[in-house]
């Protein structure tokens, strides 16, 4: 344990890629250590996230640990002063504000822990995460498997037709590609859609 006298360095710490690709597990994994270490730790989520639970940060493969919904990133500023560790899932659904939250957390000696999608179905930077990475101390870029030819995915193909930003889904809706599948793909419906 610290010492009265010593005071803990805050950092942050980023865990980025596309969808499939273990971010929500890393994070649960490390917060779950702190847990082990007798780290006091608050978990948040966008509350728009409730596709496997409302209060709960689920991975794909159904590991979970109990967070707090918000909608406004400035709520994680209210967490008591004995936290230790802030978990964060699913950044990119947060606004631009979630980077001063961080960085103010981070100032006062607490280590931020964040998962979020890097890009989005277009492949642009998606978000507060291009920001995140940025000042992080840490950067852990994770990877899927392209369902197509089995090299490293790091785009989350939308297999839906929506135009929206924001599309919950699964693997009814997203499908992780490689670079050369991924732009096949977008070829390949930019041809059907010509055709129409």
């Amino acid at each position: 344990m610290f010492s009265e006298n010593h005071k803990r360095s805050g950092c942050i710490e980023v865990i980025c890629g596309s969808m499939f690709s273990g971010k929500t597990e890393e994070l649960i994994r490390r917060l779950k250590r702190a847990q082990f270490a007798n780290l006091k730790i608050a978990i948040f989520k966008p509350t728009i996230d409730i596709r496997y639970s409302d209060v709960e940060v689920v991975s794909h493969d159904l590991h979970s640990i109990k967070s707090t919904p918000i909608s406004d990133p400035k709520h994680m500023l209210e967490i008591p002063s004995d936290i230790d560790v802030v978990g964060i899932d699913e950044a990119q659904f947060f606004n631009d504000e979630l980077i001063d939250v961080c960085q103010t957390l981070a100032n006062r000696g607490v280590r931020v822990i964040i998962a979020g999608l890097d890009t989005d179905y277009l492949g642009k930077p998606f978000g507060p995460m291009p920001a995140l990475m940025a000042i992080a101390e840490d950067v852990r870029k994770v990877h899927a498997i392209c369902v197509k030819c089995g090299d490293l995915a790091n785009h989350s193909h939308r297999l839906s037709k929506s135009d929206d930003l924001v599309v919950l889904g699964e693997k009814d809706v997203y499908e992780p590609l490689c670079r050369r599948c991924y732009n096949l793909a977008i070829a390949e419906e930019a041809a059907k859609a010509k055709k129409k």
